[in-house]
């Protein structure tokens, strides 16, 4: 018998249909490595916040990246290269997370702002400080423990079952 996950159905099924998304192979052991890689890269941002808070703050938001696509390689998902793609795996994962979890994924949005404002800053913008890539490193790290707790609830992911 196999699990079926209804939470977010409908709109993993348009990301489906519109190309956002596409049915990979589900693979945890890709999904273990993604995770890995995550932490690895908080580990390093931490390393080297003082003396590069741009290089260590796109390790803190790749980590959040990785463990959302680790989540959808284990349902057998990815997202295509159209535009937005980090931005669908968060909706992806979110829409099926929210609630009860959705709160603490909504930091990605704002990593993801943070990391964008640092290769294009606006005007009076200030750069990214070591306390920036510190702190976000925490909420990054939340984003990463709950991808890493709901492989196991979250089943392959099979259209219109």
């Amino acid at each position: 018998m196999s699990l079926r996950w209804d939470q977010g159905r409908g709109t993993i099924e348009a990301m489906l249909g519109s190309g956002a998304l596409e049915q990979v192979p589900a693979s945890r052991e890709h999904a273990d490595l993604l995770l890995a890689h995550a932490r690895q890269h908080l580990a390093s941002a931490r390393v080297i916040a003082a003396t590069d808070p741009e290089g260590g703050y796109a390790m803190v938001y790749d980590a959040a990246r990785k463990a959302l696509s680790a989540v959808l390689a284990n349902q057998g998902l990815r997202t295509t290269s159209l535009r937005g793609h980090h931005q669908a795996a968060y909706d992806a994962v979110l829409t099926q997370l929210d609630p009860p979890m959705g709160r603490d994924l909504r930091p990605f949005l704002r990593l993801k702002q943070a990391r964008g404002s640092a290769e294009y800053p606006k005007r009076d913008e200030l750069p990214l400080a070591p306390d920036d890539v510190l702190e976000d490193c925490v909420k990054a790290g939340r984003i990463v423990d709950i991808c890493t707790k709901v492989l196991d609830a979250m089943p392959v992911f099979v259209p219109g079952s």
